[in-house]
């Protein structure tokens, strides 16, 4: 058996395809996954379980029927859908995890995060990331009315993306929005573990390292911007990381 982890799909209806990519995913390959773990940023944006995204519908379908299948699926909150609740769970048949969660993966201890915790050198954004996963400013934004959220997203990704250009004009996007090393050696002592799945950089990629002279492993997931990214990890312990 082989249990299945993604991240960072940001499925949009502006890009109809990938959305098709991960249903036909999901009624195919995954059927005979173990398990699935979706870690964060399934969805562009999210503004609350009365969204009206076309997306969010068809794939609660497609993971309940996979749920219904027999395959466990389990969700993590993003810095973009981090406003998904028990309702669309609920409907999609899945269960949301804290970040970070520890499971344990054919016998032996896994750290999974969505990964932006551990961008701690961008100091803007921990703040605002602490601001929006603030129960009380969730309450006040779920509040408010559809077309005020709705809009307030749009503002959000607008700005996100001006942000991102003065990083890139300034030379420091590359350092400031990848992991801190210290910070990730600090996880994996702190927790015990020698094995880390993350996504949100968008780095597909697995590194081995050293930390406190124990042989450790962190997996980045990649995003499906342009093709789907799925690591498979088999009971024997090898993990493949490809391309759909």
């Amino acid at each position: 058996m082989t249990t299945y982890f993604l991240s960072d799909l940001h499925l949009d209806p502006a890009r109809p395809a990938i959305t098709e990519l991960f249903a036909a995913f999901l009624d195919g390959e995954a059927r005979q996954a173990q398990a699935l773990y979706v870690l964060g940023d399934l969805f562009e944006s999210w503004v609350g379980d009365d969204d009206p995204s076309e997306a969010g519908a068809l794939v609660a379908d497609r993971l309940r029927a996979l749920s219904d299948a027999g395959v466990p699926v389990a969700f993590m909150h993003g810095n973009r859908d981090f406003l998904v609740g028990d309702a669309w769970a609920q409907r999609a048949g899945l269960r949301i995890l804290p970040d970070p969660a520890v499971i344990l993966l054919y016998d032996r201890p896994v750290l999974l995060t969505h990964g932006d915790l551990l961008c701690t050198d961008d100091v803007e954004y921990q703040a605002i990331r602490a601001q929006t996963r603030d129960p009380r400013w969730q309450a006040q934004m779920l509040a408010q009315p559809l077309a005020a959220r709705l809009a307030f997203a749009q503002q959000a990704r607008n700005a996100s993306q001006a942000r991102a250009a003065a990083l890139r004009e300034a030379g420091t996007m590359e350092s400031i929005t990848d992991v801190a090393p210290a910070t990730v050696a600090e996880w994996f002592v702190r927790y015990g573990i020698d094995t880390m799945i993350h996504g949100h950089t968008h780095r597909p990629a697995i590194h081995e390292l050293q930390v406190a002279e124990r042989a450790c492993r962190r997996i980045v997931l990649g995003d499906w911007f342009e093709q789907g990214s799925v690591l498979r990890a088999s009971a024997d312990g090898r993990f493949e990381l490809s391309a759909l």
